[in-house]
C-alpha cells in the first residue's frame, strides 16, 4: 500500500511511527497466543473428549479476564502503561515456556493444561484494557477511531493467520515446537515496547490510588446509563455466541472428521471472514446504524450455528465459518465502538475494563454451560439451541438502541478552584457540596427535569450521594446538594467534568433568575477532638 493511502482515512494512523510498529508487533504477538490456543484446545480433545472438559479450555482462558478485568483497568489508569504491558508479556513467554517443556517432556496433563491456560488468562486480563488504553497516546485525536479499528483488525488478521499456522506446526512438529513459536512472539512484542519512547507519567498531586481509583470506576459505571445498554446488549449477544466457540474443537473433529490442521483451518476462515468484515465495513455503515449491524451479527451468527449442526462437507464448514467472522468483528467493532465512544479519557481504561468483564464473563459462563447442554443433549442439540436463543434475542434488543456516542467528553475545565479559608489537606472528608438557585415557579419542573439529568453526571465524576431540596420559607430557593468522599476527589471532580456536562450545566443555568450566579458552597466534615 503507498504511503499517499496511509495519509488518511482508515489507514492513516499507519503513517505515525510509534503506532504502526506497536500495532505490527501486536499482530505478531496476537498470532503468537492464537497458535497457543489451538495448540491447548487440541491437546485437550487428546486428554479427553468430553465435551465438559474441552469447554473447560475456553473457560479457563476467559475466566480471569472475567475476574481481574476490573482491578488491570484500575491499574492501567494509575501506572505507567508501557513499563505495566512489558511486565504483563514477560508473564506470558513465562507460561509458554512451562508449556512448551511439559510438551516436550510429555508430562501436560489435563489439571496442567487448565491451570496454564488460566495464567495466561491472567495475563491476558492484565493485559487487555492496558493496550487499548494506550491508543490516544499513539496516534493524534482525529484517528483515535481508525486506529481502535485498526486495532480489531490486526487481531482478526492474528486470527486468520495464526490457528492456520498453529495447526500446521501441531501437525507437522508438535506442540512443543508451536509453544516455543509462541514466546518468540512475545520477544517480539518486548523489543517494540522498550523501543517506544513513551514520556514518563509527570507527577501529579491529585494521582489516584488504587482502591480510590477502583471506587471511582464502579461509580461511574452504576452512574453510566448508556454503558449499563452497551453492557447488557454485550452480555446477552456473547452469552448465546459463546456456543459456536466452546463447542468448535468437538465440531471439528467429531462431527467433520477433521484433524488438528483442519482445526486451525476452521480458525483461520474465521479470521479470513473478520477480515473481509472489516473491510467492507465502511459501507455497511453507510446503510445500516449500530442497531442494524448488531442484529445483522446476531442473525448470521445464529445462521452459521445451525448450518454447523448439519454436519456439512469440510470444504463447506470453511466457508461458513467465513460468514462466522465477518459477523463476530461486525458485532465486536460495533459494541467496542460504542463502549469507547461514551468513555471520557479519565475512565477509559476501567470502563473498558468493565465491558471486557462482561464480554469475558458471558463467554465464561456460556462455554461452562454450553458445555454441560453438550453432555445432556450433544453438540448437535447444543447448537441448534444456541441459534434459536441468539436469533430470539437479537430480535427482543433491537428495540433497545445503542448511544449514540456523538457527546463532547473533552474536559471543560470551566469551574472554577473552590474558595477555601486556609489550605485543605488532600485526604480531608467525606465534603458535602451546596449550590443554591433561585427558580421562578413557571420553570421549576423543567429545572428539576434537567436536574435529575445533571445527577447522573455528578455520580459518574466522584459523587457518591446526591439530592434536591427547597427552602421551606420560600419555595422558589432550591437547593442541590452532594458528597464527594475527600477533598482530592472533589478537585479531580473539577477536571472530570466535559463539554457536554458543562453545556447541560448551561441549561441548568438559564432557569436561575437573579442578577448573581448560584452560590456554590463547600462544606468540610469536622474532626472532633478526641476521634481519630
Amino acid at each position: 500500500m503507498s504511503a499517499a493511502k496511509f495519509s488518511g482515512g482508515s489507514f492513516a494512523p499507519l503513517a505515525q511511527p510509534v503506532f504502526a510498529v506497536l500495532w505490527a508487533a501486536t499482530v505478531l504477538g496476537n498470532t503468537g497466543s492464537f497458535m497457543r490456543d489451538v495448540a491447548s484446545s487440541w491437546l485437550m480433545t487428546d486428554l479427553s473428549a468430553a465435551p465438559a472438559a474441552v469447554a473447560l479450555v475456553q473457560a479457563a482462558g476467559t475466566l480471569p479476564i472475567f475476574l481481574l478485568a476490573i482491578p488491570a483497568g484500575v491499574l492501567t489508569d494509575i501506572l505507567d502503561r508501557r513499563k505495566f504491558l512489558i511486565a504483563v508479556q514477560v508473564l506470558l513467554a513465562c507460561v509458554s515456556i512451562t508449556l512448551m517443556v511439559l510438551a516436550h517432556t510429555g508430562m501436560l496433563s489435563v489439571s496442567a493444561l487448565i491451570g496454564l491456560t488460566f495464567l495466561g488468562g491472567i495475563g491476558a486480563a492484565l493485559m487487555g484494557p492496558t493496550w487499548q488504553a494506550i491508543v490516544p497516546e499513539l496516534v493524534q485525536r482525529q484517528d483515535v477511531k481508525s486506529a481502535v479499528a485498526l486495532n480489531s483488525l490486526g487481531i482478526n488478521i492474528a486470527r486468520s493467520i495464526g490457528p492456520a499456522a498453529g495447526g500446521l506446526l501441531l501437525a507437522a512438529f508438535g506442540a512443543a515446537v508451536t509453544y516455543a513459536a509462541d514466546v518468540a512472539s512475545y520477544l517480539v512484542v518486548i523489543a517494540a515496547l522498550m523501543w517506544w519512547p513513551r514520556a514518563k507519567n509527570a507527577n501529579d498531586a491529585l494521582a489516584e490510588g488504587f482502591f480510590g481509583a477502583f471506587r471511582a470506576g464502579l461509580r461511574y459505571t452504576r452512574a453510566s446509563r448508556p454503558l449499563h445498554v452497551v453492557l447488557l446488549r454485550a452480555a446477552i449477544f456473547f452469552a448465546f455466541a459463546s456456543a459456536v466457540w466452546a463447542l468448535l474443537p468437538l465440531v471439528a473433529r467429531q462431527m467433520l472428521g477433521g484433524d488438528a490442521s483442519f482445526y486451525g483451518i476452521l480458525l483461520g476462515a474465521v479470521g479470513a471472514g473478520a477480515i473481509g468484515g472489516a473491510l467492507v465495513m465502511p459501507r455497511l455503515r453507510e446503510r445500516f446504524d449500530a442497531n442494524g449491524l448488531l442484529l445483522g451479527s446476531a442473525i448470521v451468527t445464529a445462521l452459521v450455528m445451525g448450518a454447523l449442526s448439519l454436519a456439512p462437507p469440510q470444504s463447506l464448514a470453511v466457508v461458513i465459518l467465513l460468514f462466522l467472522g465477518g459477523a463476530w468483528i461486525t458485532a465486536l467493532t460495533t459494541l467496542n465502538g460504542a463502549a469507547q465512544s461514551i468513555l471520557p479519557n479519565w475512565v477509559r481504561g476501567r470502563g473498558l475494563a468493565v465491558y471486557l468483564t462482561v464480554f469475558n464473563g458471558a463467554m465464561t459462563a456460556g462455554s461452562i454451560g454450553w458445555g454441560a447442554v453438550g453432555e445432556a443433549v450433544g453438540v448437535r442439540m447444543t447448537l441448534l439451541i444456541g441459534a434459536v436463543g441468539l436469533l430470539v434475542a437479537g430480535f427482543i434488543l433491537h428495540r433497545l438502541k445503542l448511544p449514540a456516542g456523538d457527546t463532547d467528553l473533552v474536559p471543560s475545565n470551566h469551574w472554577p478552584e473552590p474558595l477555601v479559608a486556609e489550605q485543605v489537606a488532600h485526604d480531608r472528608g467525606p465534603v458535602l457540596i451546596l449550590i443554591e438557585y433561585n427558580v421562578e415557579k413557571h420553570h421549576r419542573i423543567a429545572f428539576l427535569h434537567a436536574l435529575d439529568e445533571m445527577s447522573h453526571e455528578r455520580r459518574r465524576d466522584g459523587a457518591y450521594g446526591w439530592g434536591v431540596t427547597e427552602d421551606s420559607a420560600d419555595p422558589q430557593k432550591i437547593v442541590e446538594w452532594f458528597m464527594v468522599e475527600s477533598w482530592a476527589e472533589h478537585l479531580r471532580q473539577h477536571k472530570r467534568v466535559s463539554k457536554a456536562d458543562a453545556d447541560l450545566q448551561g441549561q441548568i443555568l438559564a432557569y436561575h433568575s437573579g442578577p448573581d450566579k448560584p452560590v456554590v458552597r463547600h462544606f468540610l466534615t469536622i474532626n472532633r477532638p478526641g476521634t481519630a
